[in-house]
C-alpha cells in the first residue's frame, strides 16, 4: 500500500519525472535586467545627471559603476591649462598609449626628434620639451605608476614592492620641498603620499598630506584624490568613523571619484551619527545623510528630510526624491499578469509585497508627497516644479486622480525644463488612461497624440543602438522612453483590451510595446519581440485573433488606433506568423485550416524540435510520434528522427483521420482511438507536447488551466471525448479495455485540475487538497469500470504488468473510510 500511495500521485510517476527525467524544454528567458525589473514611469534622471550612479536599483549595488566625470579628462584639462597645450593631446599621452610606446616615453629626454613620428606633433610632448621641470615630474610620475597600478589577482597575489615605493616616496618629499612651482609641488606631494600609502606606511602618508596638501591653495582635483588616500590611511590606522566622514568629503568635492568614495564610506560600516560627529558645516552633514540615503534600498524619508534641512539648494534633494519615488513604484505599481517584466517572475508569487509591507510603502508615499510639496512651496530648491510634478505622480499611484490633476494644473508645461516637461506629459497620459486601467471602455483617439509623441521619443533614443541586436539593457539609463512606452502598451493598454475581450488588439499593443525603431527590416517573430510578447502571442491567441492580426499585418488604412498599433507588424516574418496561425488551428482541431496555414510556410522552415540538454549535440534532438498509446507517461517515449512528426505532417494525418471517420464509418472507432492518442500525447504529460505548446516547464502541471489549449495540454479533455466515442463505437472488449484505461488517465488529469492539488508540494499529508486528491483518485470511475468489466482482456493483463498504479489499485481490497477530511486505507 505504500507503493500505491506513492504512485497514486500520477500515472506517469510525475515527481520522478520532475527530478529525474531528461530536461526536455523548460520555458526560459533572459536573466533579470537589474535596470528593468519593476514597472516605472517616473524617469530616474528627471532631476539631472549629477548623481545618476546612485539611482535606485535593488538588484545591483550601484546603478552605474561609472562616475559622471572622467578623472582622465579632469587631469588632462589641468595639464593643458598649465602648459597651454591641447587637452586631447594630454589624454593621448597619459591615458591612450600602448605599453610599448609608454615605455619609450619613460626615457624621453625632451628631444622631439627621438620620438616616433606619430608623437612628434603632439602638443603636450612639445610643451614638456620646453618645460624641463614639468618633464622632470612627468618622468618621475612614470616611475611611480608601475608600483601603484599593480594588477591584483586574488588567486596569485603579487607582493607590493614596499621598499621601492618608500624610496620613491622619500624622493618625492624632497622634490616637493625643492619645488616652488605650486602646480608641480602639489603633484609631487601627491606622489609621495600615494607611495607611502601603498607601501603601508600610513603615518608617513598622512604626514605628507597634512604638511604639504591640506592647506595648499589650489582648486585642483588632485587635492580630492589626496584626501581619499588620507581617508584610507585613517581607516587603516583604526579610525573608521573619521575615515567615513573624510570619504563623504571626497564624495562631495570630486565627482570623478564619487563612486569610489561611496564604496569606501560603506566599507567603514559606520553608523550615520558616528560620521556626523566630525561634520562642521551644514553641507558636510547633508552629504553624509545623502550617502546613507543612496545606500538604503528600503523606504527612507529621514535622509530626504535631513539633506533638505542642511542643504535645500543641493541637487542631492532631487536625486533622493526621485530615488524614493522609484522605490515606491517597485512596491506599489503592480505588474500585469500578461506582461511581466521578467521571465523569472512568471513563476513567482503574484504578490511579491504583502499587505503589511505595502501599507508601510503607502504611508511613506504620503510622507514623500508632503516633502515634495514642501520643496515646491518653499522654492529653495533650484527646480521647485519637480516637487509639484512628483506630488502629481504619487497621487496617480495612489489612485487619487482629481488630486493629481490639481497638482498638474499648477504647472506650465512650456515653462518647464525638457526633462520635467517630458515627465509632465507622461504623467498626463497616465491620468488620461486611468479608465483603461480600470477595465472600462475608453476613448482610444484621445490617447493617440501622446502615444505618437512617446513613439518619437523612443525611436530617437534607439537610433544610437541601430547596430545592436538587443536594445534593453544595452546601456544603463539610455532607454528610459523605450521602457515607459513598453510599460504603457503592455502593462496598461494590452490588459485593458484583453479585459474587453479584444485579444487581437491586446496582441497589437504587446507588439507595439516592443517596436524600437520606426522602420526596420524583415524580422523573425521571435527576434522582433520581447520574451513577454512572445509568451502572450504563443499562449493567448486563437484563430479568430490571428485572422484579425493578418488583416492588420497586411495594412490598416486611416489614422486610428488600430492603424497606429499595427505599424510594427509589417516587418514580421511570414513563416513564423503562419506557423503560429496553423498552431492555433491544431489547438482547436480544425485540421483542414491548419493544413492550409502550414502550406503558406516556406518548405525549408525548421519546425521546433525539443532537445535533451544533457546529451551531446549530435544526439540532443528528441523526436516523437503522437499516434501511439503508452501505458505510462514516464519516461516519455521518443522515436528515431526518420519517424518524427512535425506540426505540418501532424495536421495532415489528423485531417486524414477526420475524413475517414465520415467516409469509412466501419472503422470509425479505430480512427477516433488514433486521434485520441495523438491529442493525448500533445499534452504536458505526452511526448508531443511541442505540437500545441511552445514551451514545457515543470511548473505547468501545478498551475490552473488558463489558456484555450489547456483543455488538451493540461486536462486531456478532447482525448477523453474521443476515447469515449471510440469505445462506444466498438464491440471488441480488448479495444474497450484500452479505451477505458486511457479514460482513467484522462480523468486523473481532471482530478489534478479540479482539486487544485500542487504536485510540487505533495508531501503535506494533512493538506485538504491532498486529501481531496487522494479521495478523487480512489474513486476514479474508469478504473473501477476497467476492473469490473475488462479484467479478462489481454490488454488488462498487460496494463497490470506495466502500470504499478493499476496493480496496486486492484491487488488488494481497498476501502476508504471517511472521517471529515481524514482518510484511512487498509
Amino acid at each position: 500500500m505504500k507503493t500505491f500511495k506513492r504512485l497514486l500521485l500520477s500515472f506517469s510517476a510525475f515527481l520522478v519525472a520532475f527530478f529525474g527525467e531528461i530536461a526536455v524544454d523548460i520555458a526560459c528567458g533572459g536573466e533579470v535586467d537589474p535596470y528593468d525589473y519593476y514597472v516605472s514611469y517616473f524617469h530616474n534622471n528627471v532631476q539631472g545627471d549629477e548623481y545618476m550612479p546612485f539611482a535606485f536599483t535593488q538588484m545591483a549595488y550601484l546603478y552605474s559603476e561609472d562616475d559622471v566625470e572622467s578623472e582622465a579628462a579632469i587631469n588632462s584639462r589641468e595639464w593643458s591649462r598649465y602648459l597651454e597645450v591641447k587637452e586631447q593631446d594630454v589624454v593621448k599621452i597619459m591615458y591612450g598609449l600602448d605599453s610599448a610606446t609608454s615605455a619609450k616615453l619613460a626615457i624621453f629626454n625632451g628631444r622631439i626628434s627621438t620620438l616616433p613620428d606619430s608623437l612628434q606633433k603632439n602638443s603636450f610632448l612639445t610643451g614638456l620639451s620646453k618645460h624641463k621641470k614639468a618633464l622632470q615630474y612627468f618622468l618621475f610620475a612614470k616611475q611611480c605608476e608601475p608600483f601603484a597600478n599593480v594588477d591584483f589577482d586574488p588567486w596569485d597575489p603579487m607582493p607590493r614592492d614596499s621598499a621601492g615605493m618608500s624610496i620613491l616616496a622619500e624622493k618625492a618629499v624632497h622634490l616637493t620641498k625643492d619645488t616652488r612651482d605650486q602646480f608641480l609641488k602639489l603633484r609631487y606631494a601627491y606622489q609621495a603620499e600615494r607611495m607611502f600609502h601603498f607601501a603601508g606606511k600610513h603615518e608617513d602618508s598622512k604626514s605628507v598630506y597634512e604638511t604639504f596638501i591640506k592647506k595648499h591653495k589650489s582648486a585642483s582635483a588632485v587635492k580630492g584624490w589626496a584626501l581619499a588616500l588620507y581617508a584610507g590611511s585613517t581607516r587603516r590606522l583604526g579610525n573608521p568613523e573619521e575615515s567615513a566622514f573624510l570619504f563623504s568629503k571626497v564624495f562631495a568635492s570630486n565627482p570623478e571619484r564619487r563612486v569610489q568614495a561611496y564604496r569606501n564610506y560603506f566599507y567603514n560600516s559606520t553608523p550615520v551619527n558616528a560620521a556626523l560627529k566630525y561634520a562642521q558645516t551644514d553641507q558636510e552633514k547633508a552629504n553624509i545623510w545623502a550617502i546613507n540615503g543612496f545606500g538604503n534600498p528600503e523606504p527612507d524619508v529621514e535622509s530626504l528630510i535631513n539633506v533638505y534641512r542642511y542643504d535645500p539648494k543641493s541637487e542631492l534633494n532631487g536625486a533622493l526624491l526621485v530615488r524614493a519615488v522609484n522605490k515606491l513604484e517597485q512596491a506599489l505599481i503592480e505588474e500585469s499578469d500578461v506582461a511581466r517584466i521578467s521571465y523569472n517572475y512568471y513563476f513567482a508569487e503574484d504578490d511579491r509585497y504583502g499587505d503589511s509591507v505595502k501599507a508601510v510603502y503607502r504611508k511613506n508615499l504620503n510622507s514623500i508627497r508632503a516633502f515634495a510639496l514642501k520643496l515646491s512651496e518653499e522654492r529653495k530648491y533650484p527646480q521647485p516644479e519637480l516637487g509639484t510634478l512628483t506630488a502629481a505622480y504619487l497621487s496617480w499611484m495612489e489612485n487619487k486622480d482629481s488630486l493629481a490633476l490639481t497638482y498638474l494644473s499648477r504647472l506650465k508645461p512650456d515653462k518647464l525644463s525638457q526633462r520635467l516637461q517630458d515627465q509632465y506629459r507622461i504623467t498626463e497620459l497616465l491620468l488620461k488612461a486611468k479608465n483603461i486601467k480600470k477595465g472600462a471602455a475608453f476613448n482610444e483617439h484621445e490617447l493617440l497624440p501622446a502615444l505618437r509623441w512617446l513613439d518619437n521619443k523612443r525611436f530617437a533614443e534607439n537610433e544610437v543602438h541601430v547596430n545592436q541586436e538587443r536594445f534593453y539593457g544595452a546601456d544603463p539609463g539610455s532607454n528610459r522612453f523605450s521602457k515607459t512606452t513598453r510599460n504603457f502598451y503592455q502593462q496598461i493598454l494590452a490588459p485593458a483590451y484583453l479585459t474587453l475581450g479584444d485579444t487581437a488588439s491586446a496582441a497589437l499593443a504587446m507588439a507595439k510595446g516592443d517596436q524600437q525603431l520606426e522602420v526596420t527590416g524583415t524580422n523573425s517573430l521571435f527576434k522582433q519581440f520581447s520574451y513577454q510578447t512572445i509568451v502572450f502571442w504563443q499562449r493567448h491567441l486563437g484563430p479568430e485573433s490571428m485572422e484579425h492580426l493578418l488583416t492588420y499585418k497586411n495594412g490598416v488604412k486611416g489614422n486610428g488606433m488600430r492603424a497606429f498599433l499595427a505599424t510594427g507588424l509589417k516587418q514580421l516574418n511570414d513563416d513564423d506568423f503562419y506557423e503560429l496561425y496553423g498552431t492555433t488551428y491544431l489547438r482547436t482541431h480544425q485540421y483542414d485550416k491548419a493544413v492550409a496555414m502550414f502550406a503558406k510556410v516556406s518548405p525549408g522552415y525548421k519546425y521546433y524540435t525539443p532537445e535533451n540538454w544533457y546529451a551531446e549535440d549530435a544526439n540532443s534532438k528528441l523526436f516523437s510520434t503522437p499516434f501511439i498509446q503508452t501505458i505510462n507517461d514516464y519516461p516519455k517515449r521518443y522515436e528515431p528522427a526518420k519517424t518524427a512528426v512535425t506540426k505540418k505532417t501532424f495536421a495532415s494525418e489528423m485531417l486524414r483521420l477526420q475524413q475517414l471517420i465520415v467516409s469509412d464509418k466501419k472503422h470509425a472507432a479505430n480512427y477516433y482511438y488514433k486521434m485520441a492518442n495523438a491529442v493525448y500525447q500533445t499534452g504536458y504529460f505526452g511526448n508531443s507536447w511541442y505540437l500545441i505548446s511552445y514551451s514545457w516547464s515543470s511548473y505547468d502541471n501545478s498551475m490552473a488551466p488558463k489558456y484555450n489549449y489547456d483543455a488538451d495540454y493540461k486536462i486531456a479533455r478532447t482525448a477523453k471525448t474521443w476515447y469515449m466515442k471510440a469505445r462506444n463505437l466498438s464491440a471488441d472488449p480488448d479495444f474497450k479495455a484500452r479505451c477505458t484505461f486511457m479514460l482513467a488517465k484522462c480523468e486523473q488529469k481532471e482530478i489534478t485540475s479540479n482539486t487544485g492539488f500542487n504536485l510540487l508540494y505533495y508531501w503535506d499529508k494533512e493538506d485538504v487538497k491532498y486529501q481531496d486528491f487522494l479521495s478523487a483518485n480512489y474513486n476514479n470511475p474508469y478504473f473501477k469500470e476497467l476492473k469490473s468489466r475488462y479484467s479478462k482482456t489481454p490488454f488488462y493483463q498487460i496494463a497490470v504488468g506495466e502500470c504499478s498504479y493499476l496493480r496496486d489499485f486492484i491487488g488488494k481490497s481497498t476501502e476508504v473510510l471517511s472521517s471529515g477530511n481524514k482518510f484511512k486505507f487498509r
